[in-house]
């Protein structure tokens, strides 16, 4: 499996410091996992959460590429290409 540009791009991974969904929180929802924007680091929740709303974010901004906020994985997914690594 080939590694896309989006991917390529990340230099530094970005991972939130605080283990919460800022917008779960804001209309009292619930997550199950975090992942953090590599373009703009918000951490938000992921889509086994009933919100999806780092799915959300992606769609409303384009920020491509996402890291796991869980403790000890250490993964990145690209949206747009659809495309994993680990790093």
């Amino acid at each position: 499996m080939s590694i896309c540009s989006h991917l390529k791009a990340i230099t530094e991974v970005k991972v939130g410091s605080d283990y919460v969904c800022e917008e779960c929180i804001k209309h009292h929802g619930e997550w199950v996992h975090l992942r953090t924007c590599q373009t703009c680091g918000v951490t938000l929740c992921c889509d086994d959460s009933p919100a999806k709303h780092m799915t959300q974010h992606f769609h409303a901004t384009g920020h491509p590429v996402i890291a796991s906020a869980e403790p000890g994985e250490q993964w990145l997914w690209c949206n747009v290409d659809q495309s994993f690594a680990e790093y």
